[in-house]
């Protein structure tokens, strides 16, 4: 073999590594995401919007922050997460339930208000605004995390299932025994309307309904649908009485350490993610509704004026309980529902406004 061959075969072989090498010498910076939701493209909407997030972010800083997403509860459970993001080393980001994120955040329970929201658009303008952001800026000081938003928790609103009998009145739920999340919050909703409450959780739900130990339950129907409750229950029931939502919180601690092209790259990416979480959202939810009433026994869409009668109720007991049980200042929990009040008068005001007249 000549010279010129040796040197040219000997160059081609080490080329792998030299491209290898120089990929690792590009990424400065890593970033890994936790969720509990599958690494699944069409059956939640936060999945999505991650891959989103990390296809944005990755281009606008040509490479330099790497984006890693680990769905399924991979990397352990939300509050393992938290933990977690709070260090900042092996876990930066990861997206928390109502509870989860309670529990590193105490003033986050203010959004488990009962009948909180009476639209989509009511709660993502809520979400999405200054005000809710500032309400949130205190996750930096009390848990090192960076609040970036707020995604619906399996479409937000929520709908009864049971085995007993079709809810269509506040009086049809007196007397059943619902499971609720290990959320005292939501024990005080049940309890008020009349139901019996048993916490557990959801790794018990399934056998809980087939045992007769709980006689319903409440999710998303993204959920009731996804994990065939209509197997295990008869009725359901969409009342929407509570909203579940997910905080995405980010380290602080690491989120400083990051170029300042960077925070504005990863702080503009999470925005549009979120927004496209928003409609995709709306779209699964109203699928998994069609599809509720296609597998239960039957199924009933609450109208407004029964929502309205419920909240009367149930409103009161639960402010009662955060501000007594929890100890939540009554002053901030008011400041939060006259603030989603507002947001809803504005939206219907700008409608009529901008295309009714």
């Amino acid at each position: 073999m000549k010279p010129t061959q040796s040197f040219l075969f000997a160059a081609m072989a080490t080329l792998p590594l030299a491209i290898a090498s120089a990929t690792a010498q590009a990424q400065s910076y890593e970033m890994v995401i936790a969720t509990q939701l599958p690494e699944d493209m069409k059956n939640n909407e936060i999945y999505p919007a991650l891959v989103h997030f990390k296809n944005l972010v990755e281009a606008r800083t040509d490479g330099d922050l790497e984006v890693s997403i680990f769905g399924g509860g991979q990397l352990g459970s939300e509050v393992e997460n938290g933990s977690e993001v709070q260090g900042g080393r092996t876990l930066q980001s990861t997206i928390m339930s109502a509870g989860a994120m309670s529990s590193f955040y105490g003033d986050y329970q203010a959004v488990t208000a009962p009948f909180l929201f009476t639209s989509w658009r009511q709660a993502w303008s809520f979400f999405d605004s200054e005000w809710f952001a500032d309400f949130m800026s205190g996750t930096v000081e009390d848990a090192n995390m960076r609040y970036l938003g707020t995604f619906d928790d399996g479409g937000g609103f929520v709908a009864f299932t049971n085995n007993v009998r079709l809810i269509e009145t506040m009086e049809d739920l007196e007397g059943l025994n619902i499971r609720t999340e290990e959320n005292p919050a939501h024990v005080a909703i049940m309890r008020s309307l009349g139901a019996s409450a048993t916490p557990l959780p959801w790794g018990e739900l399934i056998t809980a309904l087939e045992t007769g130990l709980a006689d319903g339950q409440f999710n998303a129907p993204v959920l009731n649908t996804t994990f065939n409750f209509d197997a295990v229950t008869d009725y359901t029931t969409l009342t929407g009485h509570v909203y579940n939502s997910a905080p995405w919180v980010v380290s602080e601690s690491w989120y400083q350490s990051l170029p300042e092209t960077h925070q504005q790259a990863l702080i503009s990416s999470a925005r549009e993610a979120i927004q496209l979480s928003h409609g995709m959202s709306g779209a699964l939810a109203t699928a998994s509704w069609v599809e509720s009433c296609e597998r239960f026994e039957a199924c009933y869409l609450m109208p407004d004026a029964e929502r309205e009668r419920m909240a009367e109720v149930a409103r009161p007991a639960w402010k009662e309980w955060i501000v007594d049980d929890f100890g939540m200042d009554e002053a901030r929990v008011q400041g939060l529902l006259d603030e989603v009040e507002r947001v809803g008068q504005q939206l219907a005001d700008d409608d009529l406004r901008i295309y009714g007249q």
